[in-house]
């Protein structure tokens, strides 16, 4: 009996989730409301970042988590991640500035004892195992044309309200797309994804949906994608 409670014990003690209050309160200090970054903060915090990239690196996560929980951890990572990449290097005028113009090709994002690239995150584990385009709308790759970085952190208990505000935030936001035009001119983004819209309706429909403005039936263009940070 003893060992069997020795067990249980253990195994929730394996299974715990990690908390992202240490990411949430970086994000409230260093994050605006519309997503501009003080990189020049996060600098200054690069130990408190280490640090939460530590907590993630030692709680990966488990089969056994709520599926929420596991994307929270996974877009936490990456943002964290990428933001400590930026932090670290900076001041910097770009992104794509680091490694030779290939930053996402990097490995450097630990989970436990695997090590990644944020490509690797975003289109072998985020993109594939969650099916969710509204991910496009939370992961935030440092610069201008991306959707804005969420001033607090993702948790599985408010995970969806989470997504589907800043999807409602980055379609409706004319910086990124613009669509009061005869000719709605939208993120390059849905370019470069749009095999991941296929399953809600495809791209139209998916920006209708969270849309203030109908584009049904006006013509389609790209914005072209601008790498400046956001700062």
């Amino acid at each position: 009996m003893i060992t069997v409670l020795l067990f249980s014990l253990n195994s929730i003690a394996q299974n715990k989730l990690p908390t992202h209050s240490d990411w949430n309160s970086i994000t409230k200090k260093n994050v605006s409301v519309s997503g501009k970054v003080n990189y020049k903060g996060m600098k200054a915090s690069l130990s408190k970042i280490e640090g939460y990239l530590k907590i993630l690196k030692e709680n990966a996560p488990k089969k056994e988590w709520p599926k929420n929980e596991k994307l929270a951890y996974w877009i936490n990572l990456y943002n964290a991640s990428t933001v400590y990449l930026i932090a670290s290097n900076y001041p910097i005028s770009s992104i794509t500035k680091l490694e030779g113009g290939k930053p996402w090709d990097k490995n450097f994002v630990e989970s436990g004892d695997k090590i990644y690239s944020l490509n690797q995150i975003e289109n072998e584990i985020i993109r594939p195992r969650f099916k969710d385009p509204r991910i496009h709308a939370a992961l935030n790759c440092a610069a201008v044309s991306c959707p804005s970085l969420l001033n607090e952190a993702y948790v599985g208990n408010k995970l969806e309200d989470q997504l589907t505000q800043q999807t409602k935030v980055w379609i409706n936001d004319p910086s990124k797309n613009l669509l009061n035009q005869n000719v709605v001119k939208i993120s390059k983004i849905f370019d470069w994804y749009a095999a991941d819209f296929k399953a809600v309706g495809g791209v139209v429909a998916f920006i209708n949906k969270y849309s203030t403005k109908n584009s049904a039936s006006k013509k389609i263009r790209f914005l072209e994608y601008n790498w400046a940070l956001n700062e």
